[in-house]
């Protein structure tokens, strides 16, 4: 199976805006993700989807591959619909990898490749179990359930499931690397939002509104996602070594 990644980069945050470009130990953000989604076993190929030149160039300076796409886009995943059809090569499968997460886990992106790998999978994500009391009430921090074939139940900012009864409840949040079949792909883009994302704000659920199926694959570990200039300071402290990308 070939497997492609895509890294969608989008210039214009509302709260951090430049922020793939933001400097961690002299290097750019985008560059960081890039390197670490590179050490993939799995992936036939790699490349940055962006709506921004700068982006573009600062890619290919560092001897990466990126690809220019419309400032129109609302999810990455319609970014990676883009990449796919600019490309214009048969890919079977596509990994829609986060690009705000610097210390991304290659490990993580071989362990949702292997699984849209398989015949009966279409769309599959990751989740991490958490235990943390901040981290579950936290409503930035998205938490879902699922049945015992590791098919989604549901996705959300609450913490589910509710225990009632006060016993202890093993939580999991759901960690934000999608992998699609690349006809699949084709498939979401062109569904209109649903009720229960508008209530939740999670693109998701859409998808699961018009009855597809998503699968779990089970990681140990988060990752350290930048959404504000303070947070580039604070992930600067948690690097210990002198790794670079």
């Amino acid at each position: 199976m070939k497997i492609l990644g895509i890294i969608p980069a989008r210039y214009a945050s509302s709260r951090f805006p430049g922020k793939p470009l933001a400097l961690i130990n002299r290097h750019p953000m985008i560059e960081w993700v890039y390197k670490g989604a590179s050490e993939s076993t799995l992936l036939n190929a790699l490349y940055v989807a962006t709506d921004h030149e700068e982006i573009f160039d600062c890619v290919i300076a560092f001897g990466g591959k990126a690809i220019l796409t419309a400032n129109t886009h609302k999810t990455g995943t319609e970014r990676c619909n883009e990449a796919v059809n600019v490309l214009g090569k048969s890919f079977d499968a596509v990994i829609n990898i986060q690009g705000d997460e610097p210390l991304i886990k290659a490990g993580q992106i071989d362990l949702l490749a292997a699984l849209i790998a398989k015949k009966n999978i279409d769309l599959a994500t990751l989740c991490m179990p958490i235990s943390e009391p901040s981290v579950i009430h936290n409503p930035n921090n998205i938490k879902v359930v699922f049945d015992n074939k590791h098919r989604a139940m549901y996705f959300s900012r609450a913490p589910i499931p509710f225990s009632r009864s006060k016993k202890a409840v093993r939580y999991f949040e759901h960690i934000g690397m999608y992998a699609y079949k690349t006809e699949l792909l084709h498939q979401l883009v062109k569904l209109k939002p649903g009720k229960l994302e508008d209530i939740e704000k999670l693109e998701q659920l859409r998808w699961m509104e018009n009855g597809y199926t998503i699968y779990l694959a089970e990681t140990q570990s988060g990752n350290i996602s930048v959404d504000t200039p303070e947070d580039i300071q604070k992930l600067v402290k948690k690097i210990r070594s002198k790794r670079h990308p």
